[in-house]
C-alpha cells in the first residue's frame, strides 16, 4: 500500500504564524492559506487590512501549486506563453497568479501555501518563506 506524506494542522500552523510575524513587520494586510497536497485547505489566516478578494485568490493560489506541483506564478506563465486558457484546466480555482508555492518534503509535494494581498512578487517572497517552514518539518 502506498503511504503519502502530507502537512497536517501543526504544520500549517507553523507556516500560518511565520509568514504572519512578516507581515506584522510590514505592517501589511494578506491572506495566508495552507493546503494538503490535494490542494484542499488546512488553514487560513486573514490579517487585519487584507483586502476580501485575497482571501479566495490565496486558497486559489495553493490550490494551483499543490495540484500541479509547481510554483503558481509558472502555471500563469506557460498558460500566457502557450495560449492556454486556464479555464482548460476545468476548475475554476486554476489561477495564473504568483503566490502559490509548493511545499516540498523528500522529493514529494506535501502541500502548498497561498499568499495574496501585497504586490505579486511580496505574495511569492511571503509563500516561499510559509513553504521552507514546511519543508523543514
Amino acid at each position: 500500500m502506498p503511504v503519502r506524506n502530507e502537512l497536517g494542522h501543526h504544520q500549517a500552523q507553523r507556516i500560518i504564524d511565520t509568514v504572519r510575524i512578516a507581515l506584522d513587520e510590514r505592517q501589511a494586510g494578506a491572506a495566508v492559506a495552507v493546503v494538503d497536497p490535494h490542494g484542499e485547505l488546512i488553514a487560513l489566516l486573514r490579517t487585519d487590512g487584507c483586502p476580501l478578494a485575497s482571501i479566495n485568490n490565496a486558497i486559489h493560489k495553493a490550490f494551483t501549486a499543490a495540484r500541479e506541483r509547481v510554483e503558481s506564478a509558472v502555471i500563469g506563465e506557460k498558460s500566457r506563453a502557450e495560449g492556454f486558457p486556464m479555464t482548460n484546466f476545468g476548475d475554476l480555482r486554476y489561477t495564473a497568479w504568483g503566490g502559490g508555492i509548493p511545499v516540498i518534503n523528500d522529493g514529494e509535494v506535501v502541500g502548498a501555501v497561498g499568499v495574496s494581498g501585497l504586490p505579486e512578487h511580496e505574495d511569492i517572497e511571503l509563500a516561499r518563506l510559509g513553504a521552507a517552514v514546511g519543508a523543514a518539518e
